[in-house]
């Protein structure tokens, strides 16, 4: 079933601040905190020894059936974290090609940073900033 839930990006405290997270709302992890080092090599974009352990991806629920997801995004990775571009819409389609229809009609006018691909974790996944300047990602897992 589609839904939407909110992506948050932090300097190097999403660890902590998804265990307070965790501990407000009375959540629990969903899955596995997966860590930069987890990634698969990837030559062109080699993995900095200082950022291995930081958090690539982590998920809980909150309030129902909402999920709050995060993950630490180091400067020397090229991410700089400022009030307003550290919140993403993270948006799950039902289908590859609810995905590609939502991607490309709400890319029109923006900045693409992800196109829509096949990743490593198992999902169909692309990002971008809208013509408004508000950050999606489209990630479409089949089940």
């Amino acid at each position: 079933m589609a839904d939407i839930s909110t992506f948050l990006n932090f300097k190097d405290c999403t660890e902590e601040a998804f265990n307070f997270y965790k501990s407000v709302f009375n959540g629990e992890f969903i899955g596995d905190i997966m860590r930069y080092g987890d990634a698969p090599p990837n030559e062109s974009h080699p993995t900095p020894a200082q950022v291995k352990n930081m958090v690539m991806h982590a998920a809980i629920k909150i309030l129902g059936n909402y999920v709050l997801h995060g993950a630490d995004s180091p400067e020397i990775m090229g991410f700089k974290i400022t009030f307003g571009n550290n919140i993403t819409m993270n948006i799950n389609p039902d289908s590859r090609e609810e995905s590609k229809r939502i991607f490309n009609e709400l890319s029109k006018g923006g900045e693409i940073r992800t196109p829509l691909e096949d990743t490593f974790w198992g999902a169909y996944y692309g990002d971008f900033t809208d013509k408004f300047g508000v950050k999606w990602m489209i990630n479409y897992e089949q089940k």
